[in-house]
């Protein structure tokens, strides 16, 4: 987990893609010349034992003979196995690359384990006449891809276990982080986050998942124009994020590839870390209500800082159109809340001191009927 910018999707996209090759391409030339000379050896060793009744000159060439011919015939037998075999491990390792660290030391743990329990049974069982040796092997294969699984599945336990929290560096040292808020996909994109930060309302590390990032790059590739703008936007809202906010915004490189839904590995981040999690979609904070993950909603809190305006009061509105019944004009209050004003058909572009009626609270949001005011306001 590190504070870094954002760089554009295209750009990592190329990188990663021209790293698998190079990989590869170094993993079939080290295993070819690994192999090539490991023949080489054993067939000079062969021709030298089975050469002892030669004379020295025909002993030399018998065996550099046997040696040549020996590389060459396992050059044209083997090139299928060794290009499989360095695909193989190319592909192993391109995923390691992509797994978190925590997750690679569980695993290695858990395989650590089951090694260590396999030669504790082979100590006793190990010494048996027969199926001893057998035994061993197989012990040995069964309990390190036990543990292997096992250290892997459960890794989460593991790191709470541990009371592993995300620590960052600063100024040479590490620290504790405060309390985590996980940014999703939806309240990025809105960008009133970003002003609520600035105000110094939320407190706490805020930190983007690398899949919601992924997720975030996506959108910004996608060919229909609005989704594409709204990407753009979210990474220039987390850019400017990154850049103002005193603690920034940390990345968080910890995914979940046994899950495709990006809502569903953020509430499963969200329950490992016990971070809370900011979002403006409302199925996602029922959902982690029901997991028992604390959500922050940006709309309920937009919803709660309105203003509270009771029968009587009286406001200035600009009166910008007409209302559905005659005579009635419409304004709209900074936050969006609608006013509906009698008799203020005839004030279109102009602003009049309304008196408010009555408040309307619907699941849309709030209506406020208004007449005109007898005093200006």
């Amino acid at each position: 987990m590190d504070n870094k910018p954002y760089a554009p999707a295209p750009e990592e996209n190329s990188s990663a893609a021209q790293s698998i090759p190079t990989w590869r391409k170094v993993l079939k030339t080290g295993f070819t010349v690994l192999l090539y000379l490991a023949v080489g050896i054993g067939v000079f060793w062969l021709a030298y034992q089975f050469s002892d009744a030669m004379d020295i000159v025909e002993r030399c060439i018998a065996v550099v003979s046997a040696t040549i011919i020996g590389v060459m015939v396992s050059m044209m037998l083997l090139s299928p196995i060794i290009s499989w075999v360095a695909t193989l491990l190319g592909h192993l390792l391109n995923q390691l690359f992509k797994m978190p660290l925590q997750d690679i030391v569980s695993a290695v743990f858990g395989l650590i384990v089951g090694l260590i329990i396999a030669s504790l049974l082979n100590s006793v069982v190990g010494k048996l006449p027969v199926i001893g040796p057998y035994f061993t092997m197989l012990s040995l294969l069964v309990f390190a891809y036990m543990g292997l699984v096992l250290g892997y599945r459960k890794r989460s336990e593991f790191i709470a276990l541990f009371n592993w929290r995300p620590v960052r560096a600063r100024a040479g040292h590490t620290a504790p982080l405060p309390d985590v808020k996980l940014l999703d996909t939806s309240v990025i994109i809105d960008g009133r986050i970003a002003d609520i930060c600035r105000s110094g309302f939320l407190e706490g590390q805020l930190a983007v998942p690398v899949f919601v990032l992924n997720e975030l790059r996506h959108i910004a590739d996608l060919s229909d124009v609005l989704k594409r703008n709204r990407g753009r936007r979210g990474l220039d809202i987390l850019n400017r994020m990154q850049k103002e906010l005193p603690g920034g915004v940390m990345t968080i490189e910890t995914d979940y590839p046994d899950m495709l839904e990006v809502d569903n590995k953020l509430l499963r981040l969200a329950q490992d870390m016990k971070a809370t999690v900011i979002t403006n979609d409302y199925n996602l904070g029922k959902v982690a209500q029901v997991q028992g993950v604390r959500i922050l909603n940006v709309n309920e809190l937009a919803g709660a800082l309105r203003a509270v305006w009771l029968p009587g009061e009286t406001v200035n509105v600009d009166i910008v159109q007409a209302g559905k019944e005659p005579n009635q004009g419409l304004a709209f209050l900074d936050d969006g809340t609608m006013i509906v004003v009698e008799n203020g058909r005839s004030y279109i572009g102009q602003q009049v001191a309304a008196e408010v009626s009555s408040v309307l609270q619907t699941s849309a949001g709030r209506m406020i009927f208004a007449k005109l005011a007898d005093k200006p306001f």
